[in-house]
């Protein structure tokens, strides 16, 4: 009852997994078929929203079956 409750961001891990790959943000997008601007806004936390079909392409293109490898929940 006297806890604060901690705020969760979803954090997208796309420029680790670009730089485990030396891959480019460009290179993903083609493959992905996600423009690029929406893309360096998931990989720069600057969306408000995102899509799991975005999720599921960006898993797809990299050959990840794993969501975690994708994405985190950050606590503040």
């Amino acid at each position: 009852m006297g806890k604060e409750k901690e705020e969760v961001k979803v954090e997208i891990l796309i420029n680790n997994l670009l730089a485990e790959r030396n891959m480019s943000l460009r290179e993903l997008a083609r493959l992905s078929g996600i423009e690029p601007s929406n893309l360096s806004n998931l990989a720069n936390g600057k969306r408000e929203r995102i899509y799991l079909e975005h999720i599921e392409r960006i898993a797809d293109a990299l050959e990840i079956d794993e969501i975690s490898k994708i994405m985190r929940l950050k606590y503040k």
